[in-house]
């Protein structure tokens, strides 16, 4: 098979790893970097060039769209489902969960379990917002925030509220949530691929931090899961209508909690914790399942 992978950066672990995983399994495989592409939007002809020529025709397409080009990156995404190449996160589904709110209603809509969240700008009334999930402690979070930037855990309500008129000062968009404290620090990234979670992890803050993202310090080990949290993740990623995620839940005494569903989830860490070639289970996945022509949404999401 013919596979590209969307990445800007081909050094990048998770880069590196894929295009090896799917060498090692006698596949031709180009790493492009999004941002270069442009797209020929012409009915029934669309293409997309890179670095002076039209790209040639792929079997599949793995998508590692950062957050920061989410917007142009799903645009080439769509393009190629338009031309008709399997894509392994469609461009639909990506945008979704990188949408933090309409996330979390579509899963709330499901029913999944979601910490008590809400939602504002620029609030009349700041301490309806805190009252709203339940007061302090709480976590006040950017919605265009990633890897732990933009997340303030706040003790008081008054320290909620003069973070929550910070980022109203920022004209920003931001989520305020309850805070579990059942979790101590942790939570448990899950990986699914297929619509089977292939493995899980726990991830912990380092002392004296309650986010507990591998970027800020968190250390990782391999962890069992129960069958509830087993089928909150996958749910959570069909939801998504993601193929390949990453979903984050923590363990509350009222069950799993999903915090996150992510389109593009890191591989270092899991293969790392866990021992296992999460690389190649996702060429396998792509072996089973690239077809022409096999996508849902056709580009027209």
């Amino acid at each position: 098979m013919n596979i590209a992978i969307l990445s800007r950066n081909r050094s990048l672990y998770s880069t590196r790893r894929l295009a090896e995983a799917a060498r090692q399994r006698g596949h031709s495989v180009r790493v492009i970097d999004v941002l270069r592409c442009y797209m020929n939007i012409v009915p029934h002809a669309p293409e997309v060039h890179y670095r002076g020529r039209k790209l040639e025709k792929f079997d599949a397409v793995i998508p590692r769209i950062g957050a920061s080009v989410t917007f142009y990156g799903t645009a080439v995404v769509r393009q190629f489902e338009m031309m008709g190449v399997y894509c392994v996160n469609e461009s639909v589904a990506i945008s979704r969960a990188r949408d933090k709110l309409r996330s979390l209603q579509l899963l709330a809509r499901k029913g999944i379990g979601l910490p008590v969240t809400g939602f504002a700008h620029a609030p009349d009334d700041t301490r309806d917002v805190i009252k709203l999930v339940g007061g302090a402690p709480m976590v006040v979070k950017l919605i265009e925030g990633t890897q732990g930037k933009g997340v303030v855990l706040a003790e008081t309500d008054p320290a909620a509220e003069s973070v929550i008129e910070a980022f109203r000062n920022l004209d920003a968009y931001f989520l305020a949530q309850e805070f579990i404290r059942e979790a101590a620090g942790s939570d448990i990234r899950c990986f699914v691929i297929g619509g089977k979670v292939v493995a899980a992890m726990q991830r912990k803050a380092r002392p004296g931090e309650f986010r507990s993202n591998l970027h800020r310090g968190g250390s990782a080990v391999a962890v069992r899961i129960t069958p509830e949290e087993r089928s909150a993740a996958v749910r959570a990623a069909k939801v998504m209508g993601l193929n390949v995620a990453g979903v984050d839940l923590v363990r509350s005494g009222r069950g799993p909690m999903v915090l996150e569903v992510n389109s593009s989830p890191g591989l270092q860490g899991i293969e790392t914790a866990t021992g296992h070639d999460i690389a190649g289970r996702i060429i396998q996945f792509i072996e089973q399942n690239a077809r022409p022509n096999k996508t849902k949404t056709k580009g027209k999401g």
